[in-house]
């Protein structure tokens, strides 16, 4: 399971990722920048985000939406942002291809001269209705940002959500927008991949084409901060909800760090799938929860292990939060058992299989292939992530748990139904976001 490619970087410090795959008449475009939300200060947060959607509004030699030209060619177009990176992406079939370049290099050297202050207004509005729609009118929507605020101090980089505060996106000018994007929106800090229907050199030549007169930008300090948890932290936020939850999070290992890998094995021996070990005994055996779920999320910076439960009516938030715990040290002594170990390295490579299956969007192979070299420097670490997984024993397991979650600072937060704030652990303090 190797995605073949070529690399090479432009003179202006843009890295290109060529991967040819003749099977079908399609290109993928795949742009990654090394910005997202933790780039940002912390009274001027969400401006990542912001320009994930003002990129789509139109540069200086195509003032208008960017979606229409490109799905006239068949093609289809998105974008994300997350606290670590953007990126921005077209699969075309193979006769769009310099369409698509020509579009992202043009937003990419030419996006602020098409910047008005009527369009700067317009996208924050849309993105504080955003906020509305996914986060404070969504079940659950604002346990995410309680927890990250209790879990990094205020100048963290991780502290605010990738979306930003609404306060601070109501205060930034278009000015702060403008210098914002000058200093992270450029080739230096920029990786393109170009995969599928094309011939190598042909790409490599339109990639220098489109994109070589674009200033290379200057290099930027890259965020830095630490966190950590002195003591167990209780809170409880009333929300409207049927169900009371339980989120336990954890601080835990960064992206590819030491004990990454054991930490994901973990997440699924403990709440992936019926069989695993919470969700069988509370779910299914003791009938005390709806729904169990448990993840590692490595960041460039910092992760976090979390294990969300949604209890049922009538059990109470402290049993359940005793049988998690009860389970955490249950893997932290003896590991998982043979069968558990090697259903969670099947998942783990079949979920490696499933990269491989398109040539563009989310997860894709052009995705993957600049997701390496963003946060790795090799756009091939394919074989080197995958063998990460691959040594887990069950050993190493047991050692991740007894170093990351075991007698380890955490914090618990409870969302129970408005007015019932006594579903709530013993000693949790209310608490609210902005």
């Amino acid at each position: 399971m190797e995605i073949p490619y070529t690399k090479q970087t432009l003179a202006n410090g843009l890295d290109v990722i060529v991967h040819e795959d003749r099977h079908l008449p399609m290109v993928a475009i795949n742009l990654w920048y090394h910005v997202g939300s933790k780039n940002e200060r912390p009274d001027r947060t969400g401006f990542a985000h912001l320009f994930e959607h003002l990129m789509f509004e139109g540069s200086a030699h195509h003032d208008r939406g960017y979606f229409e030209p490109l799905q006239r060619a068949g093609g289809l177009v998105n974008g994300s942002t997350s606290g670590d990176r953007t990126n921005y992406w077209e699969v075309v079939p193979s006769g769009a291809l310099e369409l698509a370049l020509w579009m992202e290099s043009d937003r990419m050297g030419y996006l602020l001269p098409a910047l008005t202050a009527e369009k700067f207004q317009n996208q924050r509005d849309v993105v504080l209705n955003e906020r509305r729609q996914n986060y404070e009118n969504r079940p659950y929507g604002l346990a995410g940002l309680a927890l990250a605020t209790a879990l990094y101090p205020p100048d963290h980089p991780y502290h605010w959500p990738t979306i930003g505060w609404p306060d601070d996106l109501r205060a930034a000018t278009l000015d702060e927008a403008k210098d914002f994007f000058r200093a992270y929106y450029h080739p230096a800090n920029a990786s393109l991949c170009i995969a599928g229907d094309v011939e190598e050199a042909r790409a490599f030549d339109l990639a220098h084409r489109y994109f070589v007169e674009i200033a290379r930008g200057s290099e930027r300090t890259r965020p830095a901060g630490s966190a950590r948890l002195d003591a167990e932290k209780r809170l409880v936020m009333e929300d409207r909800v049927e169900l009371p939850r339980l989120y336990l999070n954890w601080h835990s290992p960064a992206m590819y760090g030491d004990g990454d890998a054991e930490l994901d094995l973990v997440a699924d021996v403990l709440a992936h799938g019926k069989t695993s070990r919470l969700y069988r005994t509370l779910v299914f055996e003791r009938r005390m929860a709806a729904d169990v779920s448990a993840y590692q999320h490595s960041r460039e910076m910092d992760g976090v292990f979390q294990i969300a439960v949604t209890g049922v009516p009538g059990v109470a938030l402290e049993d359940i939060h005793t049988v998690v715990i009860d389970a955490v040290r249950e893997l932290s002594s003896s590991g998982p058992d043979e069968s558990e170990l090697a259903r969670g390295q099947a998942q783990t490579e079949a979920q490696f299989v499933y990269r491989l299956q398109t040539i563009g969007g989310f997860g894709g192979k052009s995705d993957q292939l600049n997701a390496y070299n963003v946060f790795r420097g090799d756009p091939g670490f394919f074989a080197g992530d995958r063998a990460r997984y691959e040594a887990a024993s069950s050993d190493r397991i047991a050692r991740a748990v007894r170093t990351w979650l075991v007698d380890r600072p955490y914090v618990s937060l409870c969302v129970v139904p408005q007015g019932r704030g006594e579903l709530a652990l013993a000693g949790a303090a209310g608490v609210s976001v902005p």
